[in-house]
């Protein structure tokens, strides 16, 4: 009986996983029935980032985001620890939303900044007290599970993708080499959908 009641417990903690903690959720924008996926990797301290937030992003939102045509994931993809932190700070609320994000690359020229990484966490937190998005700092910054999720998605991009340099743009599993360029982009996407 003993060697039956242990076959059991070993069936079910080999294929029904426990959950430990709270599933990271990713930050999406656009209809899940988007005939068009894109996911970006990028880094919060990447100045090409920002700008595609700032110039890509925008026209992209209007012209097929919100036209249910396409859905954009936000990898993290950091390449410092300054960019690892900001990651974090995203991710804090876990509710999926990508607000805190476009705000810390709209916002990137005030954080990224100082000599040492105190410098930049402090101007990090800084910005964050400026917004209304109500977060504990420290404890964003010491959330393990969100630490654990940056971390696995850098590593899939590297391997899965063979990412290298942000923003890289892949567009129903396929790199975009252009993601600066929104006429190009929007070319590319038009014969898609």
């Amino acid at each position: 009986m003993k060697k039956i009641l242990k076959t059991i417990i070993v069936i079910i903690f080999c294929y029904f996983p426990v959950a430990t903690q709270a599933e990271i959720k990713p930050i999406i924008e656009g209809s899940n029935d988007a005939k068009v996926k894109i996911i970006i990797f990028e880094s919060l301290t990447c100045s090409h980032c920002a700008n595609f937030h700032k110039k890509i992003y925008p026209s992209l939102k209007k012209d097929f985001i919100d036209k249910g045509h396409v859905s954009i994931e936000f990898k993290n993809f950091p390449l410092d620890i300054a960019a690892f932190n900001g990651s974090k700070i995203a991710h804090c609320k876990n509710d999926g939303n990508s607000e805190i994000l476009h705000y810390l690359f709209e916002n990137q020229s005030q954080w990224v900044k100082g000599s040492t990484i105190k410098d930049l966490n402090k101007n990090l937190e800084d910005i964050i007290k400026k917004s209304n998005f109500n977060l504990n700092f420290n404890e964003c910054l010491n959330k393990a599970d969100i630490e654990d999720f940056i971390l696995e998605e850098r590593i899939k991009g590297s391997k899965k993708y063979k990412i290298e340099a942000t923003p890289t743009l892949i567009i129903n599993g396929e790199k975009f080499e252009n993601a600066s360029n929104y006429k190009k982009l929007k070319k590319y996407l038009e014969k898609l959908i």
